[in-house]
């Protein structure tokens, strides 16, 4: 074993078990996968899932920002979105609230993964889902006016970072 400068030990070589050396590890393959720490732009990028749009695939890369940007649509959707009738029980509100909340939170989650990839059009597409998506359904541009005002503007609380 050879030490690191943090004086941590690195984990010992796989070996092959059909090998000369058959200390019981199964063989590894060692994969070099290069992860960006700063905005890339390119159509080779992998999108939430391995090989996902793949490299040389534009259309499917065109695809994948298709689908970041509904990601991002879906979410300000459930953000700013009443399906809940009034009325209804309140056991049953609150259970409904909860599966939406879930849902808003799994997709907030995969979208945040999307921009992870530090692609810049996933990134430009995921933004623009969003203000479309707030523009639609957030921005009370096609609500009707009138009303008296006391009445909930969406299902569940607003989105908060911390």
């Amino acid at each position: 074993m050879t030490a690191s400068h943090h004086n941590i030990p690195s984990p010992p070589a796989a070996t092959l078990i059909n090998g000369s050396n058959s200390g019981g590890f199964m063989p590894m393959r060692r994969h070099r996968m290069m992860m960006h720490m700063s905005f890339f732009w390119s159509h080779s990028a992998e999108v939430l899932f391995t090989g996902w749009p793949g490299p040389d695939r534009p259309a499917m890369y065109a695809i994948s920002l298709v689908f970041v940007f509904l990601l991002g649509v879906l979410v300000e959707w459930l953000s700013h979105s009443r399906l809940i009738k009034t009325g209804t029980n309140i056991v049953t509100a609150g259970l409904l609230r909860t599966c939406l909340y879930t849902v808003r939170s799994g997709v907030s989650y995969l979208v945040m993964l999307a921009v992870m990839s530090f692609n810049g059009g996933v990134f430009l597409a995921t933004v623009g889902g969003h203000a479309v998506g707030f523009l639609v359904f957030g921005s009370g541009v096609w609500k009707k006016s009138g009303g008296s005002g006391t009445e909930r503007s969406s299902d569940l609380p607003p989105m908060t970072c911390g």
